[in-house]
């Protein structure tokens, strides 16, 4: 989705937290390692908490926004949580971590973006 829509603006920003399941516990390094052997082209930032009192701002305020609001609540349940943003930096959409990743994301987001991009 990355290669497909770049040229268009699109821009996939990833936030590794180990907060769930301790799915993450390696070191920066080793989690950026670990997405390119999946050919990962996206940004991948630093290890950050997204949920309590040390969840980074930047989640904090995606979970505020009226389009960052969860379906059971304002923290985020499950690695893999998705959040739209258009081109003037409002949050439009927040997906569900629940479907396998790569159906969801060209299923599900994919119809979203021509709007947006």
């Amino acid at each position: 989705m990355h290669a497909k829509y770049a040229e268009r603006g699109l821009r996939i920003l990833a936030f590794p937290s180990n907060q769930f399941g301790r799915q993450e516990p390696g070191t920066n390094s080793q989690i950026k390692e670990f997405a390119k052997s999946y050919d990962a082209e996206f940004d991948m930032f630093s290890k950050i908490d997204v949920n309590g009192d040390t969840a980074h701002p930047l989640w904090k305020w995606l979970k505020e926004q009226p389009n960052g609001k969860g379906f059971f609540g304002n923290g985020i349940k499950w690695n893999f949580t998705k959040f739209l943003i258009d081109r003037e930096g409002q949050v439009v959409k927040r997906y569900s971590p629940l479907q396998d990743p790569s159906i969801f994301l060209f299923q599900v987001v994919e119809k979203d973006l021509p709007k947006y991009l």
